[in-house]
């Protein structure tokens, strides 16, 4: 009886101990075994492959080729489903549209480049800075897909350099002109979609977002260069977001390189005063971003501009360097907001300020109602961080909003501005094994 007991009592500390090492969401919950799955994606499983110049596309870069790769697309899908592989060479195009059972395979020194005419893309429903309206496809679009894949080592090249001319010479004229006056394509966007995996490609010089997922679950962006100029001045890439996750579930982003003249990963989902009523928005919840470089950007990760609620978000195991922000919490007073339980951890590097925190006015529009919506943010914990920054945080009280249950844990910071990280106006700032300039700061 005694040996029966002591036993059970021996699993059951196995079991703690188990449970304790387990992988978890800030909020406490368990992380799937999915999110440790990154099998490269095997084209020999996806059906017939169908190489473009076997269906009379030529390898030339001066020649608009989009009816005729989109002729091969709707083939492929008709018969069943295929890889549309683009071989080594370039081919010029404007929106494409890949269907159920269609993937697309882009051959080591394959580019598949995007026209610098507008009009060679469609203007069609869609999403954008977090609306449903008339706008632009991307050059690569996939909705309502399940299993859609892109991948191989060749390059989605957007070709942005005149649409960024055409934009900074309407900022100009018009300083207050947006991003949806300026007419420019996304590079790749892929909506209402699941089971998603992005791997091993390059995406560089989008005219606009360079990714963006709208209503996607299970995802998987894995191995990618991500890449858009931050300079000269009138040739630098407007709003490049490298990676926009818009109303997404359970998405890992892994091994990927990203430096763009915007944020780096912007979590989205709508926004105005109404937003979380409108069922064409919603949160971001269980994403991932491990393993990853940040080059140049405006945020490694961001919240906003255009988001309701976040939850579960984790980036780990990071390299940053010239970016302006670590973690960037956009809080707009025409906007309902809450962001949520998002963990920070294991990063090296610089970046001018670690935590930026304050009221976003830019474009922000009450629609007639009265005084401005309250936001909060809460549950935000930074773990086992050494960074070179200006500050530590860039942040502001606000009537707006609220920000409490703040950890930082095993830190080593430096800075180039004198700055006292023991902030009242976040509620239970916690400080752990912190040290500022070489010196332990005392809670």
């Amino acid at each position: 009886m005694k040996k029966n007991f002591a036993l059970s009592f021996l699993c059951f500390l196995v079991s703690i101990s188990l449970y304790a090492q387990q992988d978890r969401f800030p909020d406490g919950t368990p992380v799937p075994e999915w999110f440790r799955d990154t099998t490269p994606t095997d084209i020999d499983q996806l059906g017939k492959k169908y190489r473009l110049t076997d269906f009379g596309v030529v390898r030339d870069s001066t020649v608009l080729q989009t009816e005729a790769i989109q002729t091969v697309i709707d083939q492929a899908h008709e018969a069943g489903g295929g890889v549309i592989i683009v071989p080594e060479g370039t081919f010029l195009s404007g929106s494409l549209f890949f269907k159920q059972g269609t993937h697309l395979y882009l051959e080591e020194n394959a580019v598949l480049k995007g026209s610098d005419d507008i009009s060679h893309f469609k203007l069609l429903d869609t999403r954008i800075e977090g609306q449903n309206r008339k706008y632009f496809a991307a050059l690569v679009n996939a909705d309502h897909l399940d299993g859609f894949t892109i991948s191989g080592k060749g390059t989605l090249n957007g070709n942005g350099l005149r649409f960024w001319r055409s934009f900074w010479l309407r900022r100009e004229f018009n300083p207050d002109c947006t991003n949806l006056d300026e007419m420019r394509p996304r590079l790749l966007f892929i909506s209402n979609s699941k089971n998603v995996q992005v791997s091993g490609i390059r995406l560089i010089n989008s005219p606009f977002w360079t990714s963006h997922y709208y209503k996607c679950e299970n995802v998987k962006i894995l191995g990618l260069y991500i890449f858009a100029p931050h300079k000269p001045a009138k040739e630098k890439a407007p709003s490049s977001d490298a990676i926009d996750l818009d109303v997404c579930k359970n998405v890992l982003v892994k091994n990927c390189y990203m430096s763009v003249n915007d944020d780096a990963i912007a979590l989205k989902g709508g926004k105005g005063p109404n937003a979380d009523k409108d069922p064409n928005n919603g949160g971001n919840y269980n994403i991932i971003v491990e393993d990853c470089e940040f080059g140049y950007c405006h945020s490694a990760l961001t919240c906003g501009s255009e988001s309701i609620h976040n939850k579960n978000i984790i980036l780990r195991r990071t390299t940053v360097s010239h970016a302006t922000r670590l973690l960037w919490l956009k809080m707009r007073p025409d906007t309902p907001q809450h962001y949520e339980h998002i963990r920070v951890e294991d990063i090296v590097g610089s970046a001018k300020n670690m935590l930026y925190i304050k009221p976003w006015t830019q474009f922000f529009d009450l629609k007639g109602e009265k005084g401005i919506k309250h936001s909060k943010a809460d549950h935000i914990t930074f773990h086992n961080i050494t960074l070179d920054c200006d500050l530590v945080f860039n942040t502001t009280a606000s009537d707006q909003y609220k920000v409490s249950e703040v950890t930082l844990e095993q830190m080593k910071l430096s800075t180039s501005k004198d700055q006292d990280i023991r902030l009242d106006y976040i509620e239970n700032l916690q400080l752990k094994d912190v040290s500022l300039n070489g010196k332990k700061i005392q809670q």
